[in-house]
């Protein structure tokens, strides 16, 4: 196991070397969101018989979750490939597993690092409930698994930074801001509704909700049974790429 907790202590330390950057700068990105989206529309709205303010909380924590898991991974990866480095990565004899492991604990670490930050910055605009702190905990941590193992899915598959530019504005941002982290999807028209049930970020943050108002658009049982299953199908493809060597190797 040394080889693993190398690699996952350098992973770590890669991002809190620069917690300003990594840590605090997506803490008042969603601070941003919330001052003008929430001070606009609290009052107006009520989701699930709760205040616009508390649904909106645990949306955008869950969304700094997702997004700083992902970005842990992937840009680690791409900088070492950049930058020439990725070779004292490979020549080591590390096994898939435990570059996997490393990999998406890490930014799991990250990605829950950021969201308990956005929690304590914004909790106090809201009275907001614990109604299953168990699936609070839960949808977090596969929510950062999912989006650290697609981070690493990601970072492999680049070889230029806009490539990962490109995934990460047309595929991570738009499923992020359709999954209902601003809104219920019982509220829009039913072809986008579909669209929305078929969206996996939509589960994990709504089962994420869950866990704080007892109310959610989708049953948190059907959730944690999508998010599983995608996370299982994201590790294998990414266990499969790391026993390949593919772009990594070759």
């Amino acid at each position: 196991m040394i080889g693993f907790q190398t690699l996952f202590y350098k992973e770590v330390l890669r991002f809190w070397k620069v917690a300003t950057q990594t840590i605090t700068a997506p803490i008042m990105t969603a601070m941003m969101y919330l001052l003008i989206f929430g001070q606009a529309l609290d009052g107006h709205v009520k989701v699930h018989g709760v205040s616009y303010m508390a649904f909106l909380i645990p949306g955008l924590v869950m969304m700094s979750v997702l997004q700083n898991a992902f970005a842990n991974a992937s840009s680690s990866l791409i900088q070492s490939k950049v930058t020439g480095n990725l070779v004292f990565i490979m020549l080591p004899p590390l096994s898939h597993w435990e570059m996997f492991s490393a990999y998406v604990l890490a930014a799991v670490v990250r990605g829950v690092a950021v969201g308990l930050g956005v929690f304590v910055v914004t909790a106090w605009f809201a009275h907001l409930s614990f109604a299953s702190p168990l699936w609070i905990v839960l949808f977090a941590f596969l929510g950062a698994a999912v989006l650290g193992t697609m981070g690493l899915i990601a970072g492999i598959w680049a070889e230029k930074f806009d490539q990962l530019a490109a995934f990460q504005n047309f595929v991570i941002v738009p499923l992020t801001f359709l999954s209902g982290v601003f809104y219920s999807i019982e509220s829009l028209p039913p072809i986008w509704k579909t669209i929305s049930s078929l969206n996996p970020f939509f589960y994990m943050i709504d089962g994420f909700r869950y866990g704080f108002s007892g109310q959610s658009d989708a049953s948190p049982m059907h959730s944690l049974i999508f998010v599983t299953g995608f996370l299982l199908a994201l590790a294998s493809l990414a266990l499969y790429m790391l026993r390949s060597g593919y772009k990594l190797r070759h």
